[in-house]
């Protein structure tokens, strides 16, 4: 179970970023990033996302923050955000019945507030943090997502699509010198429930994702994501996608 998503530049500032790094517009446009996530239910469930991005320059590959996996740097750390950042978010959904004083009787579809943002950088560090609301709580750094013991902070495994030959392999067989590729696994199953307050634990929906990417060159900071607000807001929920598929876990 797998779906699959294109992530377009955001474009407020395309013309201003082109000239800052010394490229076209249309150079920028035509960088490919590209993400999959796939729902494992057994024997263990998780959600896999995998993470590939292709530069069509050589010029803009030399700018780019891309850190070198290093194995030993793996765990938790705030404000990843401010470079190079693999992201997504996840909200759940809740059915209720419409108020009788619109005398509606058919059941709508409402989200529920909270949601979760995973970050992941290449070097392997990532933080998962846990919403109410909308960016709410306000505080900085946000508030970690915990384990179902109140102690623990929530963790992403980091898997074999980060193994260096697997992925010089791939750019010999693909021609594509200037891709970079990460993939992780975030733990579903009720053992390790999510969320204190069941939102993410298998008796409840995760319907909605949105995976993002920001890419650094230097100062230049660029937005990859399927839907934009505008300015860029990967919080702002209406852009997100269904993933109905996530549904599974609670079947």
């Amino acid at each position: 179970m797998s779906q699959s998503f294109d992530l377009y530049l955001a474009t407020e500032t395309l013309a201003d970023d082109a000239q800052q790094l010394g490229v076209t517009p249309e150079a920028l446009q035509q960088i490919s990033v590209q993400v999959s996530a796939t729902l494992v239910a057994q024997p263990e469930a998780y959600l896999q996302l995998e993470y590939r991005v292709t530069l069509p320059l050589k010029c803009l590959a030399a700018q780019l923050t891309w850190p070198k996996w290093q194995a030993d740097k793996v765990g938790f750390k705030d404000y990843l955000w401010e470079q190079t950042c693999l992201e997504c978010f996840l909200a759940g959904s809740l059915i209720s019945s419409s108020s009788s004083k619109d005398n509606d009787k058919s059941p709508k579809t409402n989200m529920t507030m909270s949601y979760i943002e995973i970050n992941a950088s290449p070097e392997g560090q990532y933080a998962l943090y846990e919403f109410d609301s909308y960016r709410s709580p306000t505080t900085l750094p946000p508030r970690p997502l915990m384990y179902a013991d109140g102690q623990t902070r929530a963790a992403i495994n980091w898997i074999d699509g980060n193994n260096p030959k697997l992925l010089i392999d791939y750019l010999i067989s693909t021609h594509k010198p200037y891709h970079y590729q990460r993939s992780f696994r975030m733990p579903l199953d009720s053992s390790t429930s999510l969320n204190r307050k069941s939102d993410y634990s298998n008796d409840a929906l995760i319907k909605y994702i949105h995976p993002c990417v920001i890419l650094s060159f230097g100062a230049t900071i660029l937005y990859f994501a399927p839907k934009h607000a505008s300015p860029p807001d990967f919080h702002n929920r209406q852009y997100w996608t269904p993933f109905d598929r996530l549904s599974a876990l609670a079947k």
